[in-house]
């Protein structure tokens, strides 16, 4: 989804800044985003996304943090292995 918006959004600005229409292209396209932006159907999209976000948050940050600890214990038993 993310990669669609952004596809969409990267369209938009090329088809803007080459355009010989000029500004008042721009404001038609920025007109439409912003009515397709705030819709009801993307904006509860939105919503889920940033409920989802907010509950896996701490799941994502307690695996970084394993995994780091892991990483710094394997790097200290390399090094004193090769103090060795």
């Amino acid at each position: 989804m993310r990669g669609r918006l952004l596809f969409v959004a990267g369209a938009a600005l090329g088809y803007v800044l080459g355009s010989r229409a000029g500004r008042a292209r721009y404001e038609q396209i920025k007109t439409v985003t912003g009515k397709i932006w705030n819709s009801n159907g993307v904006q509860q999209g939105v919503h889920t996304v940033e409920e989802f976000v907010a509950d896996k948050t701490p799941d994502v940050a307690e695996f970084v943090g394993e995994q780091t600890k892991k990483v710094v214990r394997k790097v200290g038993q390399k090094k004193d292995a090769q103090a060795s």
